[in-house]
């Protein structure tokens, strides 16, 4: 009995990471003026509100964070879920930018999209002008 007590307790602390890192599915940008709005698509195995995916952000190829969205509650019957930013600006002469998402337990995870502005689609990504 005690055996199967401790087996159980070993298991807990890892169901947070059985989520594994967030996925983008496929991000959208569409001009809106000067600025750009995105329409990004995550997946993840959010187990409630100390696992979820938390947010998403834009980031220039210097690094810089040109915008971030933060996700306020987790999406357990949602998945994948889709949410937009409106007012993202990219400086002027920049055309490729990348998209990260976040989770509470991983954090940024490695995937992440490269955006060509120039280009009317690539992989995960489509650009309306």
């Amino acid at each position: 009995m005690i055996r199967a007590w401790i087996f159980v307790f070993m298991l807990l602390p890892g169901a947070a990471a059985l989520a594994g890192e967030v996925e983008i599915v496929s991000t959208e940008f569409v001009r809106n003026g000067g600025a750009w709005t995105v329409h990004t698509t995550l997946r993840h195995g959010d187990t409630g509100w100390s696992h979820y995916a938390d947010a998403w952000r834009v980031v220039a190829a210097s690094g810089e964070v040109l915008a971030t969205r933060t996700l306020h509650h987790p999406h357990v019957e949602e998945q994948p879920f889709t949410r937009s930013l409106g007012a993202v600006t990219v400086p002027r002469g920049e055309t490729v930018v990348y998209v990260e998402a976040h989770d509470k337990v991983h954090g940024w995870s490695r995937q992440r999209v490269r955006v060509d502005l120039s280009r009317p689609r690539g992989e995960r990504f489509k650009v309306s002008q």
